[in-house]
């Protein structure tokens, strides 16, 4: 979201993704807000639609395409890259040839940034998102 300020634009983001879900125990099933984070996300949304009524406001969505973890590793083992051990939260992944080694997130999807990271970090040609 842009507000029109005299010296230009504002740019802020009302609300981010998985922002009511802050307060997750990672280990369970149950919420539990931490500091009222829960009801925050729909407080701050509140707050800035009032806030933007009847002034110069351009909204635009923010896009956060992702790759599935299974493509982007796919794509680094059809590039050379081998699995040397997987953690908790994250797999280690190296391309012996240029003694490079980055670590890719234990999760189902990725963004594409932090894919194109990894493979820049390994020194393989970006996955095709």
């Amino acid at each position: 979201m842009f507000c029109k300020v005299p010296e230009g634009y504002i740019g802020f983001v009302e609300e981010l993704a998985g922002g009511e879900h802050a307060g997750c125990h990672p280990r369970g099933n149950a919420c539990e807000p931490e500091g009222g984070r829960r009801t925050g996300a729909r407080t701050n949304r509140t707050l800035a639609q009032e806030d933007a009524s009847g002034s110069d406001v351009i909204r635009e969505p923010f896009d956060c395409d992702r790759v599935k973890r299974r493509d982007l590793i796919r794509h680094l083992e059809e590039h050379g890259c081998e699995l040397v051990r997987e953690g908790g939260s994250h797999t280690i992944y190296v391309n012996r040839p240029v003694k490079r080694t980055s670590s890719v997130p234990a999760t189902t999807e990725i963004h594409n940034q932090l894919a194109r990271k990894i493979c820049k970090d390994l020194q393989v040609p970006p996955a095709d998102a």
